[in-house]
């Protein structure tokens, strides 16, 4: 019988607690039976989702990991993907295309929603979120547990030191809420920090009314000097007028407010 190992440079922390991980599997949507699961590891969420009536896939990037499971559920053997998450295409995976693109109308590729669920590997954790975010319009929920400090940051409102990049751009999509803290004890091998469960559900927007591609960048470079005010850290953008807004810090600010600013960068 194969087994697996942790193995610190794909940064796993593999969860041993069963009611955990029921608990994760049961915040998930009962609504949308597609669901894909991001490195299951030795399987203890997995074991929870094969036997529901839904569309199940599990990715892993650890070769030792997919062959354990593949072993362990040989009738669900087709279930589990050798592959990079942050490098596929999530849709190749229910048999349809690419997210769309600038040049494709929406009506040129099928909208299939799907739900994310995982123990995401802390080291890759933001990465598979900006992925989420090129997918938004297909992932209409993610049920995830993060190193907590990164899960705070996420459902952070304005205001507050945690709030960044990520809180900006992910709350302008979905709705966020913090589930529940999972202690170091509960993971092989335990890691430094305390985890959080996380789950973020889309919102009703399907377009912010401003490019999307400049949306970022505005959000990126106030961000990126943070302790300024937006008139200092904006500075290479140019304005069709400059509002009271621009004296505030970008943690002051919600994603309304950074919409707003956009709509008065001159192209």
């Amino acid at each position: 019988m194969k087994t697996v190992y942790p193995k610190k440079h794909l940064g796993q922390h593999f969860l041993i607690d069963n009611n955990i991980a029921e608990r994760i599997c049961n915040s998930l949507s009962e609504e949308n039976k597609n669901i894909i699961e991001i490195g299951p590891g030795k399987g203890i969420l997995t074991k929870f989702m094969l036997p529901k009536e839904i569309n199940f896939k599990a990715i892993d990037i650890d070769k030792e990991s997919i062959e354990y499971l593949q072993e362990q559920y040989p009738e669900y053997k087709d279930r589990f993907i050798l592959g990079d998450f942050l490098k596929m295409d999530l849709n190749e995976m229910f048999g349809l295309g690419s997210p769309v693109s600038e040049s494709e109308s929406e009506t040129d590729i099928p909208s299939l929603q799907f739900q994310l669920l995982g123990n995401f590997p802390y080291n890759i954790s933001s990465q598979i979120l900006f992925k989420v975010l090129d997918y938004k319009d297909n992932i209409d929920c993610v049920v995830g547990m993060f190193q907590k400090e990164v899960a705070q940051r996420i459902i952070s409102p304005p205001g507050n030191k945690s709030y960044g990049i990520l809180s900006v751009l992910i709350q302008a999509w979905y709705d966020c809420e913090y589930l529940f803290t999972v202690n170091e004890g509960s993971f092989f091998p335990a890691p430094k920090v305390k985890s959080g469960v996380i789950r973020l559900k889309r919102n009703s927007n399907t377009d912010l009314g401003v490019d999307e591609k400049l949306f970022k960048n505005v959000v990126k470079t106030a961000f990126n000097q943070r302790r300024k005010t937006l008139h200092n850290s904006l500075k290479p953008f140019r304005f069709t007028e400059e509002t009271e807004i621009m004296q505030k810090r970008p943690e002051q600010l919600s994603y309304l407010e950074f919409v707003e600013i956009t709509k008065k960068v001159i192209v």
